[in-house]
C-alpha cells in the first residue's frame, strides 16, 4: 500500500547522533520531492540525556510532525520504553538488541557492530539511516553515496558499519514502505534560518544576541552568513549590554535586531523602555520556552504572551506580531523591520521554540519583500522629536552639521531633557499618535489569516499552534474557519467583527488561557472552550483533532 504520510522516529542518548540522523532522513524524503516537517525534542544535557528526532512527510503541504512513527529506530532501552508505543498500525520498531534483548520488535547489534570502529557511539545514528534507506527500498549503492556525502569525515568506516547494519534488517524490511513521490524537490529550513534570512531580506545590518535557548541558532546562523551578506553579529557580555548596543546602533541609520528567550528578554525591558521613549526602532526576536526562571529549557510554551504584550515601563508604542509558520517567519521578520523603523518604536517577534528549531520544505520569494523605512530630514533646523500629524519624526544620522539628540529623559522636540508640564503631555501625546497611524497602516496590511472551512464554527489560534491545529483538521478531515492573529499589538480588532458571536474554539500553549483572555479582551470574542496543553511539547496533530471534534 502506498502511505500519503509516513513518519520516522529515531531515539536515543545525547551524543549518539539522533539529531543528525534525523536530519538526514528529512534529506531522503524531501529527494522525493516529498513535503517534510522535522522536530527535534532534547534534554538541557549535553551528554546522555534522551533525544529523539521525528519526521513526517506527504507528497502535499504537511504542517506538524506525527508522533506516531511508521518507522521507530531506538538506540537504547530508555528510548525503547519511551516509544515502543509510539509505532502506527502497520510500522515497523527497531531495537539495539546490545541493550536489552527480548523487546518487541526487530533487534540488531548496533553495539557490538559500532564497537569494531574508531568512533563508536556516534556511528549509531549513521546504522538508523542505513535502516531507513533499507526500508525505503533503497540500495546499497545510493545508501553508501548518502553516507559519504551526509557523513564525510571517516567515509570508510561510516559506509562499512552501514552496510553490515542494512545487510542486518533488509532482508526482513526491505521496501516495506512504499511511498508515493512528490512534484518538486525542495530546500528544508528550520525556523530560526527563516527568521534570519527574512531579516535579511529585510534589510538588516547588526544583529546582537546573547545565546539562550532557543534563540541560540538564530545567532550562529547570522555569524556563518555575516561575511557574505555585509553583516555585523555581535555577542555582547550579557543581555543588558545586547539591548543597549541595539540602541546605539539604531542611531547610526542601522537596521538592528536582537534574539532572547523569555530570561533574556527580562534582562533587557529597561533598555526596551529605552529604545520606547527614545523612538529607537529595534527588533527583539522572543524565542519562547516554558518558565518562570530558568524553566524547561529545550522544550516550548506560548506563556511569554502577556509579558510580551506589556513589556516595558511607562507608555509607548510595541508592535508584537507572531508568526504561524515557517514560511511566514520570513515574510513577517522583513515586514517587522520595516515597521519598526517606519514608525520609529520598539517591535517584538514573538514565537516559541517549536517554531525556531523544527524545520520544513518550504519556498521562499525575497523578491516579494518591500521595505521602505523611515522618512529621513532634509534641510535646517532638525528637531529629533519633531511632534507631526501622525507622531514620526524625520529621522537624521551622523555624521551631521545638525545636532541630533536621542534623550533617555523625557524631552522637547529638541531632545533636550525637561520637567515641564507642557513637554511632557505633548510628547505622550506626540507618541500617541503613532498607535492610531500605525492602526491605519494595519488595515491596508494582512494582520490576520482566515483558513476559510465549510463547518460553521471557528478554531481561533496563533504562532506555531497553528501548524499543529492545520495539520489536525487535514488529518482528522474536518473543517472549520482557522483564525490567526498575526499582529498581537496592537491588536486588529476590525478583523474580528465577523467572529464575535460564533461559535469558537481556542487552542493555544499556555496554562492560563493568556490568548483566549486577549480575544475575550481586545475583540470581545464568545469561547464554547479553550483547548490547552503546557507540558513543554506541541500538539500532536491527531490528538489534537479528537480534541477540536469534540469541541465542535
Amino acid at each position: 500500500m502506498v502511505k500519503e504520510i509516513f513518519t520516522f522516529l529515531v531515539g536515543g542518548k545525547a551524543g549518539e547522533g539522533v539529531k543528525k540522523a534525523g536530519s538526514v532522513a528529512a534529506d531522503v524524503l524531501a529527494g522525493m520531492g516529498r513535503n517534510v516537517f522535522q522536530m527535534d525534542d532534547y534534554m538541557s544535557l549535553i551528554r546522555g540525556g534522551h533525544n529523539f528526532s521525528v519526521v513526517s512527510s506527504a507528497p502535499r503541504k504537511i504542517y506538524s510532525h506525527y508522533m506516531k512513527a511508521d518507522l521507530v529506530v531506538c538506540f537504547d532501552k530508555r528510548s525503547y520504553d519511551n516509544h515502543s508505543d509510539q509505532v502506527a498500525e502497520g510500522g515497523i520498531l527497531v531495537y539495539n538488541s546490545d541493550d536489552k534483548d527480548g523487546m518487541n520488535g526487530m533487534g540488531v547489534p548496533l553495539t557490538s557492530e559500532a564497537k569494531k570502529y574508531p568512533v563508536r557511539n556516534l556511528m549509531f545514528g549513521v546504522g538508523a539511516v542505513a535502516i531507513l534507506c533499507a526500508a525505503l527500498g533503497y540500495d546499497k549503492k545510493y545508501t553508501d553515496d548518502l553516507i559519504a556525502q551526509q557523513y564525510p569525515k571517516g567515509t570508510e568506516d561510516n559506509q562499512a558499519y552501514a552496510s553490515t547494519i542494512y545487510d542486518h534488517v533488509f532482508p526482513e524490511i526491505g521496501g516495506k514502505f512504499k511511498l508515493e513521490e512528490g512534484d518538486t524537490v525542495r530546500r528544508i529550513v528550520f525556523g530560526n534560518q527563516a527568521i534570519a534570512l527574512g531579516a535579511i531580506a529585510g534589510g538588516l545590518s547588526v544583529y546582537y544576541a546573547y545565546p539562550m535557548t532557543p534563540a541560540s541558532s538564530l545567532l550562529h546562523y547570522l555569524a556563518a552568513q555575516a561575511e557574505k551578506f555585509g553583516l555585523a553579529v555581535i555577542h555582547p557580555e550579557n543581555e543588558i549590554a545586547v539591548m543597549n548596543m541595539a540602541v546605539g546602533s539604531s542611531f547610526t541609520g542601522a537596521k538592528t535586531m536582537v534574539g532572547t528567550s523569555g530570561g533574556g528578554f527580562a534582562l533587557m525591558v529597561e533598555g526596551f523602555s529605552l529604545a520606547g521613549i527614545t523612538e529607537a526602532p529595534v527588533l527583539c526576536v522572543l524565542s519562547a520556552r516554558p518558565g518562570p526562571a530558568t524553566g524547561v529549557p529545550t522544550y516550548t510554551e506560548q506563556a511569554d504572551l502577556n509579558f510580551a504584550l506589556s513589556a516595558g515601563h511607562g507608555e509607548f508604542l510595541r508592535i508584537v506580531a507572531s508568526p504561524g509558520t515557517l514560511e511566514e517567519a520570513f515574510y513577517l521578520t522583513a515586514q517587522m523591520l520595516d515597521l519598526v523603523w517606519k514608525f520609529q518604536t520598539s517591535g517584538i517577534l514573538l514565537t516559541e521554540k517549536h517554531l525556531s528549531e523544527s524545520s520544513t520544505t518550504i519556498e521562499l520569494q525575497p523578491d516579494n519583500i518591500i521595505s521602505a523605512g523611515g522618512v529621513e530630514f532634509q534641510g535646517n533646523g532638525y528637531k529629533r522629536y519633531l511632534d507631526t500629524e501622525d507622531g514620526v519624526s524625520p529621522l537624521l544620522f551622523p555624521p551631521s552639521h545638525e545636532v541630533i539628540k536621542w534623550n533617555s529623559y523625557e524631552h522637547d522636540d529638541l531632545g533636550i531633557t525637561t520637567e515641564d508640564p507642557y513637554w511632557i503631555s505633548r510628547m505622550h501625546d506626540k507618541r500617541n499618535k503613532k498607535i492610531d497611524a500605525l492602526k491605519k497602516y494595519m488595515k491596508s496590511i494582512n494582520t490576520v489569516n482566515v483558513y476559510r472551512g465549510e463547518h460553521p464554527s471557528n478554531v481561533i489560534t496563533y504562532g506555531s499552534t497553528t501548524m499543529s491545529v492545520i495539520e489536525a483538521l487535514k488529518y482528522g478531515q474536518i473543517n472549520p474557519t482557522v483564525v490567526q492573529p498575526v499582529y498581537l499589538n496592537p491588536f486588529p480588532v476590525w478583523e474580528f467583527e465577523e467572529f464575535k458571536d460564533q461559535t469558537n474554539i481556542v487552542v493555544e500553549q499556555s496554562s492560563t488561557g493568556q490568548f483566549a483572555d486577549l480575544l475575550r479582551e481586545k475583540a470581545g470574542i464568545r469561547i464554547k472552550e479553550v483547548i490547552k496543553r503546557y507540558d513543554g511539547r506541541p500538539f500532536d496533530p491527531m490528538e489534537l483533532s479528537k480534541k477540536i471534534k469534540e469541541g465542535l
